[in-house]
């Protein structure tokens, strides 16, 4: 338009008043219907338009169908579709809004009220809960597809940090005698658990990578080591691998048993068949080795002692299958193909599902079994918190893969589960 004047003004000082002021008409008239003709945009971004999503009454309908006095939904609703009771969704909001501004109530630059933090959690376990895309959250929580994965993201990340210590801990002393009361009413004296691995087909896994992250499935997958106890509760997790590994791979990139090579993990002594040995152990499936920290069945048993205690073992090992099964059941976002483009959100979600199951875990089955026993004795020793030196380092590594403890172990359990048969 600023080369149109420059021209029009040249024209006319060459020219009469009269074309002078047709000229500048006729410029005018142009400019405008210009402007007229040009797009008028809305909102932030060129292109986009600006939806008036009315937070507060949203709100209003949310509050009404979960969180009033008399809400439309009774507990169980809420219980079947948060995956969780309600009194764990309000500590939870709780809080992440005490640890995050994010998710508290705000106001913007014309003090409209925004998202509600009960909107943001919502939206945020449906995506969790039912494995949804983020799209789908706008109808009932007001949230757009781009806010709501960037609300996804910052919640899982908060809730990582504000949980992440607490229910993703190593077994202290405390835990380690309850699994190991556990262990010994289930007739493995010694047993801190089972370990195994999944995998999470990545759907939007780049092309580039496609052949590191395409194993036996046939598809891209990543995969999650696990430790988990009878009652479901995953002790250790470790998650990112690619799926062209298999067990064997994972477990030797894995820290599972950092803690104990470093000497900060409890100290435990049990008896087996009289025998006395101070490391506890998983069960395991065939693939992993013969390690001291590792007991696995017995492949095709032939006389009655094998066969019991095969099915003994297959039977105590399938508590990690089983909390596969629950985590993927109770968030769908981790059984389907994965939709999301970086490892790192990924395995940000991956966590902190593992994290939301332990809470519920606690919250509805963790304080009413009492796994105290007689005549336990000092099975546990705290661990010290000196770092170990290099000697003591190797030593343990030793000690861990320590072929002839498995053996000999193994034989122990068969005798000690076979006592227990000729007792019932």
């Amino acid at each position: 338009m600023s080369h149109r004047r420059s021209l029009a003004r040249q024209f006319c000082e060459d020219s009469s008043s009269e074309d002078e002021e047709l000229m500048m008409v006729a410029i005018i008239a142009d400019e405008e219907q210009e402007r007229l003709d040009t797009p008028r945009h809305r909102g932030s971004l060129p292109g986009r338009q600006s939806l008036q999503r009315d937070f507060a009454e949203r709100f209003q309908s949310l509050h009404k169908d979960y969180f009033a006095q008399n809400c439309t939904y009774n507990p169980r609703m809420f219980r079947r579709r948060f995956r969780m009771h309600r009194p764990l969704f309000l500590r939870i909001a709780r809080s992440l809004e005490a640890h995050d501004n994010y998710f508290s109530l705000r106001r913007n630059c014309a003090g409209v009220p925004g998202l509600h933090p009960y909107q943001k959690l919502t939206s945020a376990f449906r995506i969790l809960a039912y494995g949804i895309s983020a799209d789908l959250t706008d109808e009932y929580c007001r949230l757009a597809k781009s806010t709501a994965l960037e609300n996804l993201r910052r919640f899982v990340r908060a809730v990582i940090e504000v949980f992440g210590g607490q229910y993703l801990r190593s077994p202290n002393a405390e835990d380690t005698a309850r699994l190991l009361a556990v262990g010994e009413q289930r007739g493995f004296p010694g047993m801190l658990g089972s370990i195994d691995c999944m995998h999470w087909q990545w759907r939007n896994c780049p092309t580039a990578h496609k052949g590191f992250f395409v194993g036996h499935n046939h598809v891209p997958t990543i995969i999650l080591e696990a430790v988990a106890s009878k009652d479901l509760w995953i002790w250790y997790s470790f998650f990112g691998l690619p799926g062209s590994h298999n067990d064997i791979n994972v477990l030797h990139r894995s820290p599972v048993f950092a803690n104990l090579a470093e000497g900060h993990a409890p100290e435990v002594n049990y008896t087996i068949n009289g025998h006395n040995y101070n490391m506890g152990y998983y069960l395991a499936d065939g693939i992993y080795p013969k390690w001291a920290t590792f007991v696995k069945t017995i492949p095709n048993p032939t006389t009655e002692k094998n066969k019991n205690f095969a099915r003994a073992q297959e039977a105590c090992r399938k508590d990690v299958e089983r909390a596969f099964g629950v985590l993927q059941a109770r968030f769908a976002i981790v059984r389907g193909p994965a939709r999301y483009w970086d490892l790192e959100t990924l395995g940000d979600i991956m966590t902190a599902c593992i994290i939301l199951h332990n809470m519920i875990i606690e919250d509805e089955y963790g304080s009413h079994v009492d796994y105290r026993f007689d005549n336990m004795g000092e099975l546990v020793t705290p661990s010290h918190q000196e770092a170990a030196t290099l000697t003591q380092f190797l030593q343990a590594h030793d000690d861990i893969r320590n072929k002839q403890v498995h053996c000999q172990r193994q034989v122990d359990l068969v005798e000690h589960l076979w006592q227990i048969r000729g007792q019932m």
